[in-house]
């Protein structure tokens, strides 16, 4: 009995946790630069003494969606889209730096360069970027920040900071939805990496897959109450036939 109660008990939260992952994914269905979360799961026998009779449903090591979302033209001067793999470099909440795909700018009025939900900007040696009063801010299809302030020369502020993660340094998403380095070191600049200016990636998430997986997700977690279900009735019965033997 407790053999059917451990398979439909890691089951339901397996489903649990699949519909947890597409829900987020579909409330980011319209997020600049987001990658869709994939799930997966593995079954893990559960080992102690004698046979092994049970199975769990674990959860594996999951990643994402890994190809880019829908170019949006915007023709808006500081909107970028990194070509690639590579990452815009940002400071993170904590203070620690990250790396993000979106690429939507904006000068803050103490003149910083900000990510539209107010994170800092670095350039590529890891510092914030500062614009002068007034100034009309550019981007280059390198990274390259320029200024033009009215009746004065054009002069470079700085360059963004964009990495390129590669096999043996990746990066892994956190709760916040930005990326870090496995290592838990900075990544190097990379002089080589490129961004489309005046467009941002939109989010990688197909809205319908996601509907359809939340609707297959439901169904499955009530198949398994079902189970967990028809193993209580069992055992109750089995209980009663026990006590009129006695």
């Amino acid at each position: 009995m407790d053999r059917l109660i451990y398979t439909a008990m890691t089951g339901a939260n397996a489903a649990a946790q699949r519909q947890a992952v597409l829900a987020n994914n579909l409330a980011n269905a319209s997020t600049n630069g987001f990658r869709a979360e994939l799930s997966t799961f593995r079954a893990v026998p559960l080992r102690g003494d004698g046979t092994t009779t049970r199975v769990f449903a674990l959860e594996a090591t999951s990643g994402e969606l890994d190809t880019p979302g829908t170019p949006q033209r915007t023709n808006r001067p500081l909107d970028a889209m990194a070509v690639g793999r590579a990452l815009f470099g940002v400071q993170a909440r904590d203070g620690t730096e990250a790396y993000t795909r979106n690429g939507a700018f904006e000068v803050s009025p103490d003149g910083t360069l900000l990510t539209g939900n107010g994170l800092t900007v670095l350039s590529d040696g890891g510092a914030p970027i500062t614009a002068p009063a007034n100034a009309e801010v550019t981007l280059g299809a390198d990274g390259t920040l320029s200024a033009k302030v009215t009746g004065q020369p054009t002069t470079v502020i700085g360059r963004l900071k964009l990495v390129t993660p590669t096999d043996e340094d990746p990066v892994r998403r956190g709760t916040d939805g930005l990326y870090r380095a496995a290592s838990g070191e900075a990544l190097p600049s990379d002089a080589a990496a490129r961004v489309q200016t005046g467009v941002l990636e939109g989010s990688n998430v197909n809205p319908v897959d996601a509907m359809v997986g939340m609707i297959q997700a439901a169904r499955q977690f009530e198949s398994q109450m079902r189970l967990l279900q028809n193993a209580e009735s069992n055992d109750r019965s089995a209980g009663k036939l026990l006590g009129l033997q006695g």
